[in-house]
């Protein structure tokens, strides 16, 4: 029998200030170190532009955050987009936790099982509200809301139209906009 080990966040820390992971597109989830995939040109794309566009939606009530980590109970994700509290000079010596976030958004081509899956889980279990996954294979949008049990309680697919993020009721974001190319 194969028993694996669980590395923890300060685990994951430690090895990352010693330069064990230098050079290695890793990151933290549930425990275990993993690969990340390659960014496809549309992938970066439509996670810049998505990021670009929800600053111009969102300034001055929240920071929007492109590819950085954030540190959950035994996950350190690095996902495409996060909208987090301000200020943003909160983050200076640490990165974004769950009481920070407002909602994550993955875009996905080759990762798209992993972002419906398991991150999933792993957002859900930090009690994060809200959390989008922008299938660019389908073009369309997952909408995952309301976290119980470990698991998100309602789950939307928008092939278009606007979305009200749950922490930003006066805001409307459009689908079709995050997913275009």
């Amino acid at each position: 029998m194969k028993t694996l080990i669980k590395w923890s966040v300060e685990d994951y820390h430690y090895m990352i200030e010693t330069g064990l992971l230098s050079d290695r597109p890793v990151e933290l989830l549930a425990g275990e170190i993993v690969e990340m995939s390659p960014e496809t040109p549309i992938h970066y794309s439509t996670a810049k532009e998505s990021s670009k566009y929800l600053e111009r939606l969102l300034e001055a009530v929240a920071e929007v955050r492109f590819n950085g980590p954030i540190t959950l109970a035994d996950s350190e994700p690095e996902p495409d987009i996060a909208i987090v509290r301000l200020p943003a000079s909160a983050y200076k010596q640490r990165h974004p936790q769950a009481d920070d976030i407002f909602w994550i958004v993955e875009v996905a081509k080759t990762s798209l099982k992993k972002d419906l899956e398991l991150k999933s889980t792993i957002y859900a279990r930090a009690g994060i509200q809200e959390y989008w996954v922008l299938d660019l294979s389908a073009k369309q949008m997952v909408v995952f809301r309301n976290p119980q049990n470990g698991k998100y309680s309602t789950k939307q697919t928008l092939t278009g139209g606007k979305v009200t993020p749950l922490a930003f009721g006066e805001i409307q974001v459009s689908s079709e906009r995050l997913l275009s190319d």
